[in-house]
């Protein structure tokens, strides 16, 4: 409890917090209530790394307070008044492990490690063109594209660094494939998505095997193109995404097995961001056509005991009607509320969506500049 109070006193110096409302669903942007409070709540509550523009410096994080109900924007530019540049261009991921918060920030080319309770910094950790966080036995691994943003047919190959959680110090270094993405570890083993996302269309295929005693990539999982988001189901199989070309090849899902390491099933279902809840995997596909220019956007749920699709839709009250471009997506352990994120058209601030388990609307706020990215505190 001491460490909570830290964080509530630290953003009680900030935000002035406004009295208590009633109604249950109330829409409101900046430094507001937007839920009942939950004072007995085992979830805290949750960070939220809005990605920004690229270019314009506008990554940012936002908390959602369990307990007094309050959604506050831009945390981290308020309780870090001497940070240069603020947070930084275009925030990829954020995690929390033991007692610190990390945000990649990919163009700023950093990882910012900050005190889960108060969001303050700690330190920041360079990384060229930084992408995903796993943790592992006290090491983070981060993927890196390592060479400059941008497409280029001659893009070099990426890497998985390791870091020290303790000293927050970059140990060791192994190359993957081109354009490495999202990370699973299974059996002492790092899988990395590859993308090769630069070199279009030449994409890259696989899924790099790292053995992390030796740190060396021990093999390739060809899987197919383009690959992205990678999730370990409780049953030990991996869930890897593709995101196809845009144009003839279209996204879908692939399951690797990890004691055979090779693919074993392909799902058929395109899948632009992944969360697993137990044993049921979330999934959307906000897929945009590069030929007509046209989206087509599903919702769906993956029993991943049976790999079959069980629901073809999360939102259940037609509140995805409002949403026009779902980007970020992640469900609350506790209570399994489901939470969406709207980018809108990526230039405007976007939208959270708070969703019941049957996917009844609760409530909706104003966030930043593409939210996408949750760590809940507990």
């Amino acid at each position: 409890m001491r460490n909570y109070t830290l964080f509530i006193l630290a953003l009680a110096s900030v935000f002035l917090l406004p009295s208590c409302r009633k109604d249950e669903y109330i829409f409101k942007s900046n430094k507001e209530q937007v839920a009942y409070p939950r004072p007995d709540s085992k979830t805290l509550g949750f960070y939220i790394l809005n990605e920004g523009n690229m270019g314009m410096n506008r990554a940012s994080i936002d908390y959602f307070d369990y307990r007094t109900g309050y959604y506050s924007t831009d945390i981290y530019s308020e309780l870090n008044p001497n940070a240069i540049k603020e947070l930084g261009d275009v925030g990829n991921d954020l995690k929390i492990y033991g007692n610190k918060l990390y945000a990649v920030i990919n163009a700023s080319n950093k990882i910012e490690v900050m005190n889960k309770w108060t969001a303050q910094r700690q330190k920041v950790i360079t990384v060229p063109n930084c992408r995903y966080l796993a943790f592992h036995q006290d090491k983070a691994y981060v993927s890196s594209y390592s060479g400059p943003i941008g497409v280029d047919p001659n893009a070099e190959k990426g890497f998985v660094a390791e870091i020290d959680t303790t000293s927050l110090e970059l140990t060791r270094k192994v190359q993957v494939g081109y354009q490495p993405e999202e990370m699973v570890i299974v059996n002492n083993k790092l899988y990395v998505a590859n993308s090769g996302g630069y070199r279009v269309p030449n994409y890259d295929t696989t899924v790099s095997v790292i053995d992390l005693d030796s740190f060396e990539e021990i093999r390739k999982i060809d899987v197919a193109i383009n690959l992205h988001r990678m999730v370990l189901a409780p049953n030990g199989l991996i869930y890897v995404s593709s995101r196809g070309d845009y144009k003839g090849v279209r996204s879908d899902i692939f399951i690797i097995d990890p004691q055979k390491d090779e693919v074993v099933q392909s799902l058929g279902v395109g899948a632009s961001e992944l969360c697993l809840s137990g044993e049921l995997l979330y999934y959307y596909n906000s897929e945009e056509d590069q030929n007509t220019g046209s989206r087509d956007i599903k919702y769906g749920i993956i029993d991943t005991n049976t790999q079959q699709v069980i629901s073809n839709e999360i939102i259940t009250d037609g509140t995805d009607k409002q949403i026009m471009l779902p980007y970020g997506l992640t469900i609350n352990p506790e209570t399994k509320e489901i939470y969406i994120t709207d980018a809108q058209n990526y230039i405007v601030t976007g939208f959270v969506y708070c969703f019941t388990p049957d996917g009844k609307l609760k409530w909706k706020t104003t966030a930043g500049n593409i939210p996408a990215h949750f760590a809940f505190l507990k």
